[in-house]
């Protein structure tokens, strides 16, 4: 076996220990598929008021920009698939990502153990964690490292487990074997096309982020447009329509990641504890929770938005 191969078996036999799903690796090069399409995507304005989606053009297509000298991107995938859902059938929803504590904490703390047990097993290797916090294609590169392909709803889907799991990466400056792309499995199923409230999936496999109810109900910061009344489908933070309906879902099972179980309170809440919360009751459900992006006043915007 050579060290190619033994550091690659080593990093993924580590990432399963961490508890991730799964690992891939692709080589850390210009991704030139991704070009025109980002660049297409852009002019169409489909990324509304998230300007930031327009910084560093050359550093998302191009990891060596990012994390000099670097060879390899490690993708991974951490499940966080719930074992029950909110209760009240006519409370609002929060999408099944934000649950529990912030995915962030949790990924850079296992991506930070992973990167120093390459550097203790191996040796003098350097790289830069990122949880979609950089400008770094999560989506491209898990489909390039063969964790699955980007779906119509424009998510990365596997079929063994659905879509249901954050993607992460390690970039690092370590040649090691790199994994092939799997095949398209969407066939003729267009469920997330038929089931999107706000018809967000402008074609398939293009998402017009402007019109996602996740983009309304955590990105925009001022009010929702008026022509999106009653489109919501009752979320008020984040949205799951075109993966609750994707088939490969059916295979979703709960994850074990502790730290993601949300607080029972949170599953418990009906739909008149929402429409009077409190900044205590918000400060004290979310504390450590990625709702708190949005702040007290957003979630407040968006379950009164929901009630009118």
């Amino acid at each position: 076996m050579n060290s190619k191969t033994q550091y690659t078996q080593l990093i993924k036999d580590k990432a399963k220990r961490l508890g991730f799903l799964s690992c891939g690796v692709s080589k850390a090069e210009f991704l030139e598929q991704e070009a025109p399409r980002l660049e297409k995507w852009l002019n169409q304005n489909m990324h509304g008021e998230m300007k930031y989606m327009e910084n560093h053009f050359d550093k998302r297509l191009d990891p060596t920009k990012l994390v000099e000298g670097s060879k390899s991107v490690v993708s991974l995938l951490l499940n966080y698939f719930p074992s029950a859902g909110q209760q009240d059938p006519e409370a609002p929803k929060i999408s099944k990502y934000a649950y529990g504590t912030d995915y962030h904490f949790v990924i850079k703390d296992k991506l930070k153990q992973l990167l120093f047990f390459i550097q203790e097993e191996i040796g003098d290797v350097h790289g830069r964690a990122f949880v979609d916090s950089a400008p770094v294609l999560d989506k491209a590169w898990a489909a390039k490292s063969g964790l699955g392909w980007i779906g119509k709803n424009s998510n990365l889907l596997t079929r063994q487990v659905g879509s249901f799991y954050f993607i992460a990466e390690l970039i690092i400056d370590l040649e090691l074997e790199y994994d092939t792309p799997v095949t398209d499995h969407c066939g003729t199923c267009t469920a997330c096309i038929d089931a999107c409230p706000t018809q967000a999936i402008v074609e398939p496999y293009v998402v017009d982020g402007s019109k996602c109810i996740s983009y309304f109900t955590i990105e925009l910061k001022d009010e929702i447009p008026s022509g999106y009344k009653n489109k919501f489908d009752d979320w008020m933070f984040g949205c799951d329509v075109c993966q609750d309906v994707c088939p490969w879902n059916r295979f979703s099972k709960p994850h074990n990641e502790p730290l993601f179980n949300p607080k029972p309170e949170l599953l418990e809440m009906s739909k008149k504890d929402w429409q009077e919360i409190t900044q205590e009751v918000f400060s004290k459900i979310f504390q450590k929770s990625a709702v708190k992006r949005t702040k007290f006043s957003g979630l407040q915007r968006n379950i009164k938005f929901l009630g009118e």
